[in-house]
């Protein structure tokens, strides 16, 4: 097992532990090893890949990965890392959350077989707790100072223009309590979370000293940062999510296959389960020819097929060549809209097209590619109009039901970048 480990450290992925030796020995036989999330929105996010993909690892070498959905917790939000106090959530909202996140969950892990991964909800065994039994078996438990000391309360108790609440004061007492209920249950005895949940991992191995008189452990890794210090998976449009809905796959294989070379290398080895010699071959590729973007393809094309599944991967390698001009044809309308997520597409009556009297100008006026029929005719005499990519030479030429590029879907552009949609129903 200390290969594991090893390899572990080899992808960056160890920033602390507690007592390592042991935590490495422990590791020779079958054990349990838990990641928490925050159901904070229906989808996770780029920032929840070193959790799923560490929860994925731990199970191909044999072991049973709990990820715990923080249904309970993320009523009151964790304040670490964080400058401002969280919006709560009501129950239906986390509900609505814990599906997606479950949903999306099962791409990592396998949960199928009894002895595999297993998915918890700390709602579950926190519903019943009253405030006065948690004062009087796990409040008393926790030194006041000791807590005042974590970086997490420190951070925000120094700052002048903030503060922090005793609701998010007493979230590190609901994280610690729910190791120990893992222990109770599955035996659980490895936490592992962000760089920034060292503080909360170690009050929930204190916790249990004091409450099971047993040793647990834990691990964190180094949170996902870009070369520039800036959080990885955030970008001028907002945040990169695992959902489809909110981020289509083209835009998701992008992102990776637009980071920059610095990042490339630790992402390959973080992220993805590329074996060491593959990924030390992509190294000397980036530097022989940076230009190519071996590594950061490879990257794209990983993920985005763990994430989104093999057609998801299809679809963003169409949506590729598609953007980068090649001529769109016999595509399903479902293929279509998926691709074009981010693009605006308007509905128009079929007899429209089917009648002979939609020209090139009134279809781009229609798409909102130009504001006016004037603006569109110079737009196709300059050579800027394309119906599904093939450029329109006359703005004379009537559409039909031959420019369909699926069922229903024509796919209208201006210049070079410019798209838009119009559905025909």
């Amino acid at each position: 097992m200390e290969r594991f480990w090893e390899d572990l450290r080899w992808r960056g992925l160890i920033h602390q532990a507690t007592d390592e030796g042991r935590l490495v020995e422990l590791l020779g036989s079958r054990q349990s090893m838990y990641v928490g999330f925050d159901p904070t929105a229906d989808s996770l996010h780029v920032g929840s890949l070193l959790g799923l993909t560490m929860l994925r690892r731990f199970q191909a070498a044999g072991h049973r990965p709990i990820a715990l959905v923080g249904g309970a917790t993320g009523m009151i939000g964790d304040p670490s890392g964080k400058s401002d106090e969280r919006n709560l959530l009501s129950m239906d909202a986390l509900r609505a959350n814990i599906e997606g996140m479950q949903a999306q969950m099962g791409r990592f892990l396998d949960f199928d077989d009894h002895s595999g991964a297993v998915l918890v909800n700390n709602h579950d065994w926190m519903r019943d707790v009253t405030y006065l039994d948690f004062l009087r078996d796990v409040g008393k438990n926790f030194p006041v100072n000791v807590m005042l000391a974590k970086e997490s309360v420190r951070s925000r108790l120094e700052r002048d223009d903030a503060g922090i609440s005793y609701t998010e004061f007493s979230y590190m007492l609901l994280q610690a309590f729910d190791f120990v209920r893992l222990f109770d249950r599955y035996g659980c005895r490895i936490q592992c979370g962000g760089s920034d949940q060292w503080g909360n991992i170690t009050a929930g191995i204190d916790l249990a000293r004091r409450m099971r008189q047993t040793q647990l452990f834990g691990a964190t890794w180094p949170l996902l940062t870009r070369s520039d210090g800036a959080k990885m998976g955030k970008t001028e449009s907002g945040t990169v999510w695992l959902s489809a809905r909110r981020t289509s796959a083209y835009r998701f294989f992008q992102y990776w296959y637009n980071i920059a070379d610095e990042d490339a290398g630790h992402c390959l080895r973080r992220l993805t389960d590329l074996p060491r010699d593959e990924i030390e071959s992509l190294d000397a590729a980036r530097q022989a020819d940076p230009a190519a973007r071996a590594s950061q393809r490879r990257l794209a094309e990983n993920l985005t097929r763990l994430v989104h599944g093999d057609e998801g991967l299809d679809l963003a390698l169409a949506a590729t060549r598609i953007f980068f001009g090649e001529e769109i044809s016999d595509l399903r309308d479902d293929a279509l809209l998926s691709i074009f997520a981010d693009v605006p597409s308007r509905a128009v009556p079929r007899e429209r097209l089917a009648s002979g009297v939609l020209t090139i100008v009134d279809a781009l006026v229609e798409a909102g590619l130009a504001s006016s029929k004037g603006e569109a005719r110079r737009a196709v005499e300059q050579g800027g109009g394309y119906v599904n990519n093939r450029r329109i030479e006359s703005i004379d030429r009537v559409l039909d039901l031959s420019d369909l590029a699926g069922e229903s879907v024509i796919v209208l552009r201006r210049g070079k970048k410019n798209y838009g949609l119009l559905r025909f129903e």
